[in-house]
């Protein structure tokens, strides 16, 4: 973990696809250190007259690349947050193309006793899972 969930326009191929979902694995690799089969991704593919992806007033432009990353995880430090911010936007603009104005991302926290990765089991409260060290 974290869980992923990436919210974006339908019309990409399966190569941006695998493209920014390895982009966004490698920022989360890079900014809270989870080991490498520490990937939970989703892909939501929304028709264009369906997704209003607007500025909150900020003056951001907006286009047909726009994306909207909900982040669920356990708690993250500033430091980490804005370290994913920055790491992921410079990331997908080097490597997917896509502008950094166009990737919104949402952090939704959680607990250890709020994950289950299988087997009807909380595998971080049942001590198969470690703690990893605090942020």
């Amino acid at each position: 973990m974290p869980l992923i969930r990436f919210d974006l326009l339908e019309g990409r191929s399966e190569t941006e696809l695998a493209a920014i979902l390895d982009t966004a694995h490698q920022a989360v690799l890079d900014a809270f250190h989870v080991p490498p089969r520490d990937r939970y991704q989703i892909v939501y593919e929304h028709r264009k007259s369906r997704v209003r992806i607007e500025d909150t007033g900020l003056g951001i432009p907006r286009t047909d690349d726009v994306m909207i990353l909900s982040i669920t995880t356990r708690p993250r430090s500033v430091e980490e947050k804005t370290a994913f911010f920055r790491i992921l936007t410079e990331a997908l603009a080097e490597k997917c193309g896509i502008a950094p104005s166009d990737v919104m991302v949402n952090y939704v926290e959680n607990t250890d006793a709020d994950w289950s990765f299988g087997n009807g089991e909380a595998q971080f409260l049942n001590g198969k899972l470690g703690t990893p060290k605090a942020s």
